[in-house]
């Protein structure tokens, strides 16, 4: 039986602005996307937080069935939190409506409860949780998840927009990262946690800002230049395959997905290291061909490779 990967993070509604001024409303959210992408791999997974039971949080749980992922919560009685999304040159910002919503009515001895109840696997979590003050109830969990045997996989994923205070937002990202067995962090994350000029040249030495802390798997992205993938001490990196960009909603949760789910699947991490790269970024390229986060299954993938 293959391990589990567990999901801890948001789920909410990219409302994406279109050329007329209208905004068409797709499943989202930065851990969500990332749970339906692991699902589609093959990987056993389940979503930690709950959905509400307004019509979008009903429409989000039962996608995440269909997919495969085992929703773990009950409904909440908050709305679903939304997103307003403008794409420039393919490019997505965002603008949040984060308070009082149903994927932060949780509590950490409930998701610790949960944890407790079940073989440890891999805890996913990164993006708005990890936003002062709820990233106090994310290190809480990740803490007692960590004595409990689970291992923490964290996508860094910064919003600085969200942030009232960015200083205080970059200080949580790094404590929780300091938790992190499996880390994921973009070029633009990276300018935000204080590298200079990140590149795909730097990889080994941006990595060790992560390694020192004990974390063991590192994907580093740099947007159309390309990634850089570290597993137990082997590593790669590749050029973004071919394709034709509608977006890029979605295609960093869709690469980590395709690693995790990779990972969760096959005992040899290490041997595959090339081989898991090759087949993650190969999927988040087709998901850059398709409007919104639409993840590709895993024979979606194999055929374009």
């Amino acid at each position: 039986m293959s391990t589990s990967i567990w999901v801890l993070g948001e789920a909410l509604m990219d409302c994406l602005s279109q050329a007329d001024g209208t905004l068409r409303p797709f499943m989202g959210g930065s851990p969500y996307n990332m749970a339906r992408a692991a699902a589609l791999r093959g990987a056993s997974v389940g979503f930690v937080n709950p959905f509400s039971s307004d019509k979008f949080g009903q429409q989000m749980s039962q996608q995440l069935e269909r997919d495969g992922v085992q929703v773990l919560s009950g409904q909440s009685r908050l709305p679903t939190s939304l997103a307003v999304v403008q794409i420039t040159n393919g490019q997505p910002s965002y603008g949040f409506y984060r308070e009082g919503i149903a994927d932060r009515d949780y509590t950490v001895a409930s998701v610790l409860a949960m944890l407790k109840g079940h073989t440890p696997g891999v805890l996913h979590t990164g993006s708005l949780l990890l936003v002062p003050p709820e990233h106090t109830k994310v290190i809480a969990v990740l803490r007692g998840a960590k004595a409990m045997g689970w291992t923490i996989s964290v996508d860094v994923n910064l919003r600085p927009k969200l942030a009232a205070d960015l200083a205080a937002y970059v200080a949580a990202v790094k404590e929780v990262a300091q938790l992190a067995d499996w880390i994921k962090a973009s070029d633009e994350d990276l300018e935000l946690l204080g590298v200079h000029a990140p590149s795909r040249a730097k990889g080994p030495e941006i990595a060790q800002l992560f390694r020192q802390h004990g974390t063991s798997r590192i994907a580093l992205t740099f947007g159309g230049e390309g990634a850089w993938l570290e597993v137990d001490g082997a590593s790669a990196d590749a050029d973004v395959p071919a394709t034709t960009i509608v977006d890029t909603v979605g295609a960093g949760d869709t690469f980590w997905g395709n690693c995790l789910g990779d990972w969760v699947l096959n005992a040899d991490g290490k041997g595959r290291v090339s081989q898991t790269l090759k087949e993650a970024m190969q999927a988040a390229a087709i998901n850059c061909s398709r409007a919104g986060c639409q993840p590709p299954t895993y024979a979606e993938t194999q055929a374009l490779l």
